[in-house]
């Protein structure tokens, strides 16, 4: 049975299963994975996979409630296997109580976009051209690669009509990078995810990790500064501009998680000039899709202007919840807003962390928390290597005297600040 037929099948069986509504995702995906020792190919593989996901929805108390349940068909299925399977979905949604919802429409006007299939080969070519061109030293190599370039494709659909597909690439590059110096060797790993190849960036990258590699072999222990300004030069910087996005999703305000009001300041007191919108597409993303992962169609959409909120974005469940039209679960984010050059950001006393363990940004208290593997320290006349310690703070705090780079930087699916400053964050030493 070919793969529409199958379809079409599953269609059947929901359609007649008893379930009040019923979505399908179908998601295809042909693969190229390359393992590199060194330079050398070790091996390389062709993958080819689907997988189909069902989600069954049952009407609870006079349509009060809405109880969903979903669930991976197993692969080579018969069609009783299917069935017996979406009547053990039904049943577990029979458990299930949220506040009633209905599910997303096919809109007026709306036309499927017809995505070209993505040039495996190519997109594969210049990742590996890209890494060969990483120039190497003595102390600072490239120990391994593995690279996956794949050619997804994916089709939603319905019981409401909706019958949509996306087709995109996606690409991931893990790399691991040695350095060495008298005696002493460290590995950096580095995972860089993409649609296509940006060249320029990944090269990029990779300079900046075997500068890193080599400051850490020469890093003392960081002493205990206590306040200080810090500067985001890296993509841990994403994680600062996840947590506004976090505010402005719909979950987050239907849970009382989200203290956003439209048209008024995100960052309560300050003014920072942060805008942020929700766009279609970005260059080499790996989430440039027409349409979101239940069908609504993806609109650039300003989330936040100038430090104000504008919209609330998220799932059809929470967007009905507030009463939202043409929301959608937005797939890349671009943040504009930065007023300052380089020299005004790195200007004064601060401690730039270009490596961490780990970094977070809690999405519903704004709690900051990183333990520092690699940091600059600028006393304004002199640079200090340090490594060790950890940096923690509130973005409730921080955010309000937050400086944004004019120039920008994309790290796949975001587009933000190249240099972003946050003042009185406390650096905990190991000395």
């Amino acid at each position: 049975m070919d793969n529409k037929s199958y379809i079409e099948e599953i269609k059947e069986i929901l359609t007649s299963s008893g379930a009040d509504a019923w979505e399908i995702t179908d998601t295809r995906e042909t693969g190229w994975e390359f393992y590199f020792i060194r330079h050398a190919l070790d091996q390389n593989r062709v993958r080819l996979v689907e997988h189909v996901r069902v989600k069954v929805y049952k009407e609870l108390g006079d349509k009060e409630f809405l109880g969903s349940s979903s669930g991976e068909i197993p692969a080579g299925a018969s069609r009783d296997e299917i069935a017996s399977f979406v009547d053990g979905l039904l049943k577990n949604a029979s458990y299930v109580k949220n506040a009633y919802y209905r599910l997303n429409q096919p809109e007026a006007g709306e036309k499927e976009e017809n995505a070209p299939a993505p040039d495996v080969r190519a997109i594969s070519r210049d990742f590996i051209s890209a890494i060969r061109e990483v120039p190497e030293t003595e102390s600072e190599d490239i120990n391994s690669c593995e690279l996956f370039i794949t050619d997804v494709t994916t089709r939603f659909l319905n019981s409401e009509g909706i019958d949509v597909t996306n087709r995109y690439p996606s690409s991931m590059a893990e790399v691991v990078v040695n350095a060495r110096k008298e005696g002493a060797e460290i590995e950096l790993y580095r995972n860089y995810t993409s649609g296509e190849c940006d060249a320029a960036a990944l090269k990029d990258n990779l300079k900046r990790t075997m500068q890193t590699g080599r400051d850490k072999l020469m890093a003392a222990q960081t002493p205990n500064f206590g306040k200080m300004d810090v500067i985001f030069s890296t993509d841990a910087a994403v994680a600062i501009y996840q947590y506004f996005e976090d505010q402005m999703n719909a979950s987050f305000k239907v849970h009382g998680f989200s203290r956003c009001e439209i048209g008024k300041s995100v960052l309560g007191e300050g003014d920072v000039p942060l805008t942020m919108t929700a766009v279609r597409t970005l260059p080499n993303s790996s989430k440039n899709t027409a349409y979101d992962p239940e069908g609504a169609p993806i609109r650039d959409t300003v989330l936040i202007e100038d430090g104000v909120a504008k919209n609330f974005l998220g799932s059809r469940q929470f967007s009905q919840y507030l009463g939202l039209a043409h929301s959608f679960i937005p797939g890349n984010i671009r943040v504009s807003g930065g007023t300052f050059s380089e020299e005004e950001i790195r200007s004064g006393r601060y401690l730039e962390i270009v490596e961490f363990s780990d970094f977070q940004v809690d999405a519903m208290s704004g709690d900051i928390a990183g333990e520092i593997r690699l940091a600059y320290y600028h006393d304004g006349s002199q640079v200090s290597i340090y490594s060790g310690g950890s940096v923690t703070g509130n973005m409730s705090e921080a955010g309000a005297h937050m400086r944004m780079s004019l120039e920008k930087r994309q790290y796949d699916t975001y587009e933000i600040p190249a240099l972003t400053r946050l003042a009185n964050l406390t650096i905990a030493g190991t000395q």
